[in-house]
């Protein structure tokens, strides 16, 4: 850690210990009648949605205190069970617990080879989040529709959803709060905190068969009151809510699963059209915006992913939307990113583009030394890795994945 983070780091710790001295002494006798202040409350009482942000960037500070560089790097990623164990399913295995403990990564993303019925899975949650030292990210996509690994898994026996065009059709908002709400509650029951829906992508183009019925309209206003009203019914259910595929790629003809994918429009249309539906979610206050690995050559001028281009990650979504969460990539293992990337390449170009976290690495181990490599030998700043985990934690923390009572949380908090 720099001079300049470890000054910044003691000013936080001191500014919320000041906090702590202030409500302590809030909670002494008033006037000297033995009554205590009703007004008191210490941090670890506290709701962590209503943390101010200096003392959220106390807790993220020592929190990355404790952590080595490998550490930090392993929360950068969200990995399948295949990334752990290449053997295992549905069931915690002696290699699953090591390379957990060895690289603890950010997260887990479950399909649905992961799935039998809700008490194994519950298990298969709580076995993994025994492993790592920071609990992490318990991912899925569950949309509704076709893409609903749980709710399509016969075991699950949860509520099944008609897909969002359907939705979409009914043209109130209350459905889809409903369905955010429905899906946040059955699956944060069963140990899972972060789901990758709603899908904010407009239908625009009825050769694309990679959104299609997965989106609510081509309507940019009604898609847009549908993606916040869904990511407020996930978030009040302590489930983190993700905005894809930014910047949009319903209107693309290509699929990215398969290849090369192009999104020929201007950046005036983007900002007129496809931005809007992410933009309400964001002012929802979503968690997570997955990149697109589709490429927008006429806005960047290449043929590189808008995953892995700086301009679309930093500039336009982080600068321009003003979306201060995390930017987590599509899939790594997709191939219009292995057909032209190593995973170690991939990786760092997605770091340095300006994601938090990468999906589904093609090769976990190969990306977690291709970082650790770029930052000693000066090609990477440590600098960028602590404000991707400083927001990974942030999240966590807010969302209650860290309780405020965590041991590694004492220092602030206090033993109370």
């Amino acid at each position: 850690m720099s001079r300049k983070r470890k000054h910044h780091a003691l000013l936080c710790i001191c500014l919320v210990m000041m906090l702590i001295i202030v409500a302590g002494c809030g909670k002494s006798d008033a006037g000297g009648n033995g009554q205590k202040a009703e007004n008191s409350t210490s941090i670890k009482e506290m709701n962590p949605e209503d943390l101010d942000e200096i003392t959220m960037d106390a807790l993220t500070t020592e929190l990355m205190r404790q952590m080595t560089l490998e550490e930090k790097i392993g929360q950068l990623f969200i990995v399948n069970t295949d990334s752990l164990d290449f053997n295992a399913e549905r069931k915690m295995t002696e290699t699953m617990e090591e390379n957990l403990k060895k690289y603890q990564p950010g997260g887990v993303i479950f399909f649905s080879f992961n799935l039998k019925n809700k008490k194994q899975t519950t298990k298969f949650i709580a076995d993994m989040q025994g492993c790592t030292k920071i609990p992490m990210f318990m991912s899925v996509d569950e949309e509704g529709g076709s893409v609903a690994r749980i709710a399509n898994t016969q075991g699950m026996k949860t509520t099944k959803f008609p897909s969002m065009a359907e939705i979409g059709k009914t043209g109130d908002a209350k459905e889809a709060y409903q369905v955010g709400s429905t899906i946040g509650r059955e699956i944060h029951e069963m140990g899972f905190n972060l789901d990758f829906a709603p899908v904010a992508d407009l239908s625009t183009n009825v050769e694309n068969t990679e959104i299609g019925e997965r989106s609510f309209g081509s309507d940019a206003a009604l898609v847009s009151e549908m993606v916040g009203e869904e990511v407020k019914g996930l978030q009040e259910n302590g489930v983190s809510a993700t905005l894809k595929h930014f910047p949009g790629q319903g209107n693309c003809e290509e699929d990215t699963h398969r290849g090369y994918a192009e999104l020929n429009v201007t950046i005036d249309r983007l900002r007129d059209t496809e931005f809007k539906p992410f933009a309400a979610g964001i002012s929802a206050g979503a968690d997570f915006v997955m990149m697109s690995h589709v490429s927008v050559r006429s806005i960047t001028q290449n043929e590189v992913p808008a995953s892995l281009s700086s301009l679309m990650v930093k500039d336009i979504l982080r600068e321009e939307l003003k979306f201060k969460n995390i930017i987590i990539t599509d899939a790594m293992n997709m191939k219009i990113i292995t057909k032209f990337y190593d995973a170690g390449q991939a990786a760092l170009m997605a770091v340095r583009a300006g994601n938090d976290m990468i999906l589904m690495p093609d090769d976990f181990a190969a990306s977690c030394e291709a970082l650790k490599k770029a930052v000693q030998e000066g090609e990477l700043s440590e600098k960028t890795i602590d404000q991707a985990v400083a927001r990974i934690l942030s999240v966590k923390i807010r969302r209650g994945i860290i309780p405020l009572d965590s041991p590694m949380l004492v220092k602030i908090v206090g033993n109370e």
